[in-house]
Order: structure tokens, then C-alpha cells, then sequence
């Protein structure tokens, strides 16, 4: 008896499991940022996560500085925000601009005007997802998403109803204005860390997060 009411909320689960599975989203050369023509599909990515990029031949060693534009929110109709407000929006930005400098600051020097040997790193803020209130966390251990989320994790790949942040990084010679590298990514927390389910916009910070640590060790 108590199996048979139980099945309902399996197949309940089972559903949610097969709808999320299949409207995960990666990022799109989204055709707003001023890169998007020269981007192209990333053949030896081994996730969805940077699925568009350029690069030329660049010595990143022969720069010792940095200008960071402030993070641009994209407002074109490819753009990629479920359930997230402008004053979201706008909280994810200003986290992002704070985050990515730090992480820059690690290597290069910041500065505010043009000058030799420096680089001018545009990011765009162009996706999020937020977490949905309580089930996102309730899935980590629920009979149905407690399993998937375990094999999402083993394989770094997306939780449950998890949220995630999308995004673009252009990168320019400052001198000759040269595009020296640009790619869209999409970054998430890992599947079983809890403490990112917990808020509304906690695994889109965590995104950011991986996001600025993933530029700095692309410029190394």
C-alpha cells in the first residue's frame, strides 16, 4: 500500500527529471555582442559550457595590464534570463564586475586610462537562471533527485532546477584595438553543493565565481 502511494510521486519526479533534462540551455553566439560573427563552435569543448569562441595567436605574458569595462547587461531578443528580474539582473552585473576584476588583479595591473601593453576585457552578462525557492534544495536528497542529481555531479554537469549564469568575454589589444580573444560561456555550481541552492541568486554567484577563475586561467 504505502509503494502504491508512492508511485505518483515518482512518476511526478520522473517527469520533472525528463523536462529539465531536456530544457537545459546553453549559451548562443548571441548576435547583439560585437564579436558574435567572428565566434565559432568550439569543437574541443567538453561540455555545453563555452560552446562559441575565437582566439588569435596571443602572448598573453607580454601584458602587465588591464582595463575592465564595467559588465554590460544584454538586452537582445537571443538572450537567455528565466525568472530573473531588472533588479536582479542588475545585482549579478555589478557581483560580476567586482569578482572579475579581483581575479584579473591576480595577474595584471588595473588601470583607467589606455596605455601600452594592456588588455580591455569586456564581459556582458547575457543569461541567468535562479534557483527555485526550497525544491531546489529538496531535490538533493528527494528519492527521485537525490540519484540524478549525484550522476549530474559525478559527471560536472547541472543540477536539478539549479540556477546557472550566462555569459560573454571579449578581450581587446588596447593599442590597436585588435580582437585578441572572445568566447560565451555558461557556468553552474556543482550538483551537490548544497549551500548554492539555498538563495534565489546563490548559483548564479557561484557561477560568476567559476567564470572569473575560468578567464584568469584561459590568460595563463
Amino acid at each position: 500500500m504505502k509503494m502504491l502511494k508512492k508511485i505518483p510521486l515518482l512518476l511526478a519526479v520522473g517527469a520533472l527529471l525528463l523536462v529539465t533534462a531536456c530544457s537545459s540551455t546553453r549559451p548562443v553566439p548571441y548576435a547583439g555582442i560585437a564579436s558574435s560573427q567572428q565566434l565559432r563552435l568550439n569543437k574541443d569543448a567538453k561540455s555545453d559550457r563555452v560552446p562559441y569562441q575565437y582566439a588569435s595567436p596571443v602572448r598573453w605574458g607580454d601584458y602587465s595590464n588591464f582595463i575592465l569595462d564595467g559588465v554590460a547587461i544584454y538586452n537582445g531578443n537571443d538572450s537567455q534570463f528565466e525568472d530573473v528580474s531588472a533588479e536582479e539582473k542588475e545585482l549579478l552585473a555589478q557581483y560580476m564586475e567586482v569578482r572579475f576584476q579581483k581575479a584579473l588583479e591576480s595577474k595584471w595591473r588595473v588601470i583607467n586610462a589606455p596605455a601600452s601593453k594592456t588588455i580591455r576585457v569586456k564581459v556582458t552578462l547575457t543569461g541567468a537562471k535562479s534557483n527555485t525557492r526550497f525544491l531546489t534544495t529538496f531535490l538533493r536528497f528527494d528519492i527521485g533527485g537525490g540519484p540524478y542529481n549525484a550522476v549530474q555531479a559525478a559527471r560536472d554537469e547541472e543540477g536539478l532546477l539549479t540556477g546557472s549564469v550566462s555569459y560573454a568575454v571579449e578581450i581587446y589589444d588596447v593599442s590597436s584595438n585588435r580582437l585578441l580573444t572572445a568566447y560565451v560561456a555558461k557556468q553552474f555550481p556543482n550538483a551537490w553543493n548544497i549551500q548554492a541552492t539555498l538563495g534565489r541568486l546563490d548559483a548564479s554567484k557561484v557561477g560568476i565565481d567559476k567564470a572569473a577563475d575560468d578567464l584568469v586561467a584561459r590568460l595563463n
